[in-house]
């Protein structure tokens, strides 16, 4: 009896170590911390999509009780604007924001997730991303590189550019030095146009040496903060080239991997959460910007003429088409974002735009203009 009542004493001391250890183990793992760089391609501190970086940075220190915190850089902090990329695939910064176009050279189909001419806003590329398989296929396009990718951020509709002169018709275009990234830059190079790349902190120097002649960026919030109407006159609209620009978060494959699974749903959450800020941002900005820039700095707000919109929509198509075709995995790309756009346009149709017309049966243009 006595052997029994001590082998059972010795066993329950045993579990009772072995549940020590493994809640002692818990507790470690569950107060690690982890401090992050994360390297972006915009100015520190850019009205909209540079404080999209930061207001993540602060919700994912809050909602991780600091276990994990992102230092933001940036561009040309840690590295220039169009190396965020690389940074993060080698692990110099475990994260990045950016938009995919920059990364063209790299992954051309990469294009399709930022920006497609005269293709969906930001309510559909959101749709298409989360319910349409398009979040799978972008990571599977990146998979190669070692990082993990999430829509962080969209601008929604763009404008047209600032140009130095007026645009009057298709052949005002020929010859003019522009920056304008992505297939929308491919368009206007085959109108006559020499693309030139640039990140945006060098545009307004840039136009205002005549460097350049035209440019785009992202809209009235964004363009009044750079001062761009203080380089150019004329301010066109619509943004065909860019109907929304979709902003990516990139991680780092390990550094991903280094993470609890608590802390990768944490920074997951925070994301998908900065993802909707920062376009309800712009869509709240956008227009008070705008009535500044005609109001108080007297810029020209013009429609692009008829001709010009048209023959970018064609030739939009070849490129696009051209994409598409340029390999196996920009194809599937291509037949998932053409296919529910053709779905969402058919529901939109009745939906979105029936209601745009009936709120505007004359089809006034902007009160600012």
């Amino acid at each position: 009896m006595q052997r029994t009542s001590l082998t059972k004493a010795i066993t329950l001391a045993g579990a009772a170590t072995g549940l020590l250890l493994i809640g002692t183990q818990a507790q470690a793992q569950a107060q690690e911390t982890f401090e992050w760089k994360m390297a972006t391609a915009w100015p520190k501190n850019f009205p909209g999509v540079g404080q999209g970086p930061e207001r993540l940075a602060e919700l994912v220190d809050k909602m991780s009780d600091g276990r994990l915190t992102l230092e933001v850089f940036g561009a040309g902090q840690l590295v220039p604007g169009f190396e965020v990329f690389d940074a993060v695939a080698e692990g110099t910064a475990e994260m990045g924001h950016s938009a995919s176009y920059y990364w063209k050279g790299k992954a051309p189909a990469a294009q399709f997730f930022a920006a497609v001419p005269f293709g969906m806003n930001a309510q559909e590329m959101n749709a298409w991303l989360h319910y349409g398989g398009g979040m799978e296929l972008w990571n599977e396009l990146y998979e190669p590189f070692g990082v993990d990718v999430m829509a962080a951020g969209a601008s929604g509709v763009q404008m047209g550019g600032w140009y130095n002169e007026e645009i009057t018709s298709v052949d005002d275009l020929d010859g003019l030095k522009m920056r304008m990234p992505g297939l929308g830059g491919e368009v206007m190079n085959r109108m006559g146009v020499a693309i030139v790349n640039m990140p945006g902190g060098e545009i307004f120097t840039s136009l205002q040496s005549g460097a350049i002649d035209a440019t785009e960026w992202i809209g009235p919030y964004n363009d009044l903060a750079f001062g761009l109407y203080q380089a150019a006159d004329y301010y066109y609209y619509p943004g065909w080239h860019e109907p929304t620009v979709m902003f990516e978060a990139i991680v780092n494959d390990e550094a991903m991997a280094s993470l609890p699974d608590d802390l990768q749903a944490i920074l997951r959450t925070a994301i998908r959460d900065v993802n909707q800020d920062v376009l309800d941002e712009y869509t709240a900005r956008n227009n008070d910007a705008l009535e500044t820039l005609v109001n108080e700095h007297d810029v020209e707000l013009r429609r692009l003429p008829d001709d010009v919109l048209a023959e970018a929509q064609r030739i939009s198509d070849d490129v696009v088409a051209e994409l598409a075709e340029s390999s196996e995995m920009a194809g599937k790309i291509y037949d998932s974002y053409s296919a529910f756009q053709e779905k969402v346009e058919d529901y939109h149709a009745i939906s979105e735009q029936a209601y745009y017309d009936a709120r505007n049966p004359q089809g006034d243009t902007a009160s600012a203009e």
